[in-house]
């Protein structure tokens, strides 16, 4: 039955990514639950598509760091969450294999028409590409094996909806793996502590966290482990200096 559910999920033709509907369809599309907190620091704005150039980022192996840490492997299906011009998500695609697929994503719809372009281009056939929403990634339940957000983080407006409707995306054993730089959020990073709690108000436990030089900042890691609160019981982290 889950095989079905992600061939109808993540098997859509790249060439048919119009925006137009969501390609994944949405239980909360007519109750939409909520209201939930705001996050209370700034937001960074979503200012390119492009973190770093792609060959500095191969010269320092940045990719393959990031990918074995989080331990990603053959036949593992992997949600790329703002992939702008596809970085990770071609080579998320190497990794998985043809066995595995990749989900990349975003929320600006010229990136996303451009990925769909590259993906086409290199025949990347264990990939789909789809238009996301600023609150919500619209993610089949139970379905992936990791939820790559790499450098974005620190640009979503609202982080707790956010992360309560990624939630139930995860497969049992699966992780959610955040990349970001240690500095404030409205100078492009997430501090660590602020993180951890943004995502543990949600009902996620931080499995790990560590240093990652060649990716600009730190990789941490969380699992679902609930039990997701209700929107109403969320509370907002406060962070001084943000």
């Amino acid at each position: 039955m889950l095989a079905a559910v992600l061939l109808i999920a993540l098997g859509g033709a790249v060439t048919a990514c119009d925006g137009s509907k969501p390609l994944i369809p949405h239980k909360d599309e007519e109750e939409r639950p909520g209201p939930f907190p705001a996050a209370d620091r700034p937001v960074a704005d979503v200012v390119s598509s492009r973190w770093s150039n792609e060959d500095a980022r191969d010269r320092l192996r940045e990719a393959d760091q990031v990918m074995d840490r989080a331990k990603i492997r053959p036949g593992m299906t992997v949600a790329d969450i703002g992939a702008g011009e596809g970085y990770y998500t071609v080579r998320l695609a190497q990794r998985v294999g043809k066995t595995g697929r990749v989900l990349a994503e975003d929320i600006v719809a010229a990136w996303r028409d451009q990925l769909a372009e590259r993906v086409s281009r290199e025949r990347l056939d264990n990939v789909s590409v789809r238009l996301g929403e600023p609150a919500d990634p619209k993610l089949p339940p139970n379905s992936f094996d990791r939820v790559m957000m790499v450098h974005m983080y620190h640009e979503i407006d609202q982080p707790y909806e956010f992360l309560w409707r990624l939630f139930p995306a995860l497969k049992r054993d699966g992780l959610v793996v955040v990349v970001d730089a240690n500095r404030r959020t409205k100078a492009h990073g997430t501090p660590p502590a602020l993180l951890k709690c943004e995502f543990e108000a949600v009902g996620f436990t931080q499995v790990s966290i560590e240093n990652m030089p060649s990716a600009g900042g730190y990789l941490a890691t969380f699992r679902a482990t609930g039990p997701r609160p209700e929107p109403g019981a969320i509370r907002s982290c406060r962070m001084k200096d943000n």
